[in-house]
């Protein structure tokens, strides 16, 4: 079979059984060097697109993809504008909602909490809160007038509260309940109280809702803040989320009155950049353990190429030309970097589809929490191994091998047969 005489003896020189121990070693070195890298880089970016799309999908399952209301976010009439919503393209489902902070009390237990009041059978179309409550029935567990409440499940821990027990809710009253007294010379420093019974509790793994949101139902808010004519706003859900922007146009423009119209992509654009910025940075940082590892090879390789002058010589003399005996050694150094790509990309991918089982045991190992709920947005990690990643990263480590090979390629095409046979 036809092989070119340079790839010939640089497949040669690698598989040489050497006397010079220290070069055999200086060789593995750099192979074991780039694997890491290229294992380090590979498992972290999986890591981080795992964060990432463990946001995304927390974050837009809760989130609407459109939010309609009005400046003084009450939309008064929400059965009308409910139906102009759903007349829009790629418009599958709009329900209504009522959005107030509030305090939940549970003996000598306050947490500050954002209180969600849906109707279940509009709600169950919006987002992906029913796949995280721990009840099968989901939202239908709030019924109207009979005050049941779902919280997060880090919040009902913190309040010590479990499924069947009560908590109550402290709010202060609203303006309209304020002005009324006002108007009447009644003092309204009292706020709204009113016991709860926990029917169920969710789960999403973000604090951000787990510790610090609850669901009731839409009527029993209605009542209790005194406000069954208007609402906080329409969730509204798409065929298409990345449609948001010229859904929310569209609406805008059919719309007659003074509206507030925002989407998921203005909602939390900036947490989805700063995943995408950190991403880059690793990907820059981390490539550096790669090029170090691969800058071994020039070592490497000049100490082949000092062991080598003899026969540089010998070759020189039968013809080869400088170009060849560079092949030469850019071929053996490019044989170490891919097997050490081979051998990273093969470990770097058993160790990120099996990620976040080694983090469990070290956690257990440690006694600790790497993501620690009062830090991060979610306490599990998940991978999402990107095979474009794997494929750039294979690319960029075979690169810098290849550059690391051509100072001694160089050097050793500058070798002259007779200074190296002088001695010989």
């Amino acid at each position: 079979m036809f092989q070119p005489l340079s790839a010939f003896i640089g497949i040669r020189y690698t598989r040489a059984k050497r006397d010079n121990h220290f070069i055999s070693f200086i060789s593995l070195a750099s192979v074991i060097g780039i694997a890491l890298g290229v294992i380090v880089l590979i498992t972290v970016l999986s890591a981080m697109n795992g964060y990432e799309s463990g946001m995304r999908e927390r974050f837009l399952g809760m989130l609407s993809h459109v939010t309609v209301t009005d400046s003084d976010w009450k939309l008064p009439a929400w059965q009308q504008r409910r139906e102009q919503v759903l007349k829009e393209k790629h418009v599958v489902a709009a329900a209504p909602f009522i959005e107030k902070q509030v305090m939940l009390k549970e003996a000598d237990k306050v947490q500050a909490t954002l209180l969600e009041a849906v109707l279940p059978d509009y709600e169950k179309d919006i987002g992906t809160i029913n796949q995280y409550i721990s009840d099968p029935l989901g939202l239908n567990k709030l019924k109207s007038g009979a005050y049941n409440i779902i919280l997060g499940e880090t919040l009902a821990k913190n309040l010590g509260v479990k499924i069947g027990e009560t908590v109550t809710l402290l709010s202060p009253q609203n303006d309209t309940q304020n002005a009324d007294a006002a108007s009447q010379g009644v003092a309204s420093m009292f706020p709204i109280f009113r016991d709860f019974t926990v029917v169920a509790t969710f789960k999403v793994d973000m604090q951000w809702y787990d510790a610090g949101s609850a669901y009731i139902h839409f009527d029993d808010a209605a009542e209790l803040f005194e406000m069954p004519a208007e609402v906080t706003g329409l969730r509204v859900q798409l065929d298409d989320l990345y449609k948001a922007p010229e859904v929310t146009d569209e609406i805008a423009k059919h719309s007659t009155g003074d509206y507030l119209l925002t989407n998921w992509t203005t909602q939390q654009a900036n947490i989805f950049k700063a995943i995408k910025l950190q991403k880059s940075m690793f990907f820059l940082v981390l490539i550096l353990i790669v090029a170090v590892a691969a800058f071994n090879l020039v070592s490497t390789l000049i100490m082949v190429v000092t062991e080598k002058q003899a026969d540089i010589a010998i070759l020189r003399t039968l013809g080869m030309s400088s170009g060849q005996i560079m092949r030469i050694f850019i071929v053996q150094g490019c044989i170490l970097g891919i097997l050490g790509i081979l051998i990273g990309v093969s470990i770097g991918l058993l160790v990120a589809y099996n990620l976040s089982e080694v983090v469990h045991w070290l956690e257990g190992l440690l006694h600790t929490h790497f993501l620690k709920s009062d830090v991060h947005f979610i306490t599990e990690i998940d991978t999402k191994i990107e095979f474009m990643d794997v494929f750039m990263i294979s690319i960029s480590a075979f690169l810098l091998a290849v550059i690391a090979t051509l100072f001694p390629a160089w050097k050793a095409s500058k070798v002259q047969p007779a200074e190296a046979l002088r001695y010989e």
